[in-house]
Formats: C-alpha cells, structure tokens, sequence
C-alpha cells in the first residue's frame, strides 16, 4: 500500500512563517504520510525540517538539475532541470496540498491543483495566495477543492479528515 502524499507549496523566500511550516511538516510525517516539497528554501525547507526531525520521508522535486540543489533535509532528491515547468509534477504527485502563503510560484501550483482537481488546504491565516485563493478562487470552472484553514489547528483537522474520509 502507498502512502499518502502531501505536498506543501509556499515562497521559497518566506522565513516569517517558519514555525508553522515546520509544525505542518512534523504533522505530516508522525500521522506518516510522506512530504513532497519544491526542495528549496523558505516554506519548502521549514516544512522538510519538521518532518525530517520527525522521522519522515521528505521528497524534494527540484527545478534545478543539479542533486546537490535540494535543501539538507530532503530524503529523496529529483531533480528535474525543467524550471517552473516542475510545478505540475508537484502537484500531480499530491493526494492533497496545502498552501502556505506564496507568491507566483505558488499561485502556477494552485492553478495546476485546479485544473487537476486537486484539493488543496488553503492557510487562510498566512499572507500571500493562500489567503486570497479562497476569496478570489481561479477560475469559474469547476476544479478542485479548497478548504479553508483558519489555524493551524484546522490544518491538522483537514488533513486528517481527508484521509480519513477517503
């Protein structure tokens, strides 16, 4: 049986919402699902601590060809040297996602988790897409599925429940 993939999406600049990344990546790998991460800095690499310190299996899908690119805590390194274009294979690789914060790379992941009707969990309470995906939404198609997350607490419940509930 495969585990549950969860992909965190989030700046790759962003060092003010550290400590909820990590919290989302540590949940992740004690519930045991495994991590997939962009592999790089910010909210990619506070969630890949979290769940690495924990024990998890942390996937990094890198724009870069270069192995040696991904951040220290990554378990598993793919590295893709297709750039930006690297976003769809994140999300394709999702059973479900969740934003924290972000700027456009994050907003190109959340319209792919769209258009792939891919649910996602949207951190209402950080800056950034994650707070105004849910208000503004993507299109007037129909997509996938956007739940919002006022705490962290919600994340945990949401996550849980979607795998629950499966």
């Amino acid at each position: 049986m495969r585990n549950k993939q969860v992909v965190v999406i989030g700046g790759s600049q962003d060092t003010e919402n550290h400590d909820t990344a990590y919290r989302i990546g540590e949940h992740i790998a004690r519930k045991g699902y495994t991590l997939i991460t962009g592999g790089r800095g910010g909210i990619m690499e506070s969630a890949s601590r979290g769940a690495y310190e924990s024990g998890g299996t942390v996937i990094g899908i890198l724009p870069s060809a270069g192995l040696d690119d991904a951040n220290r805590y990554c378990t598993v390194v793919i590295p893709t040297g297709i750039g930006y274009a690297r976003n769809v294979i994140n999300v394709l690789c999702a059973d479900i996602i969740i934003a924290v914060g972000g700027k456009a790379g994050t907003l190109t992941e959340l319209a792919y988790a769209w258009n792939y009707k891919k649910p996602i969990i949207a951190c209402t309470f950080i800056k950034g897409w994650s707070s105004s995906i849910p208000e503004q939404g993507i299109d007037d198609r129909e997509g996938g599925r956007v739940f919002r997350a006022g705490s962290i607490q919600e994340v945990f419940s949401l996550l849980d429940g979607f795998f629950r509930s499966e």
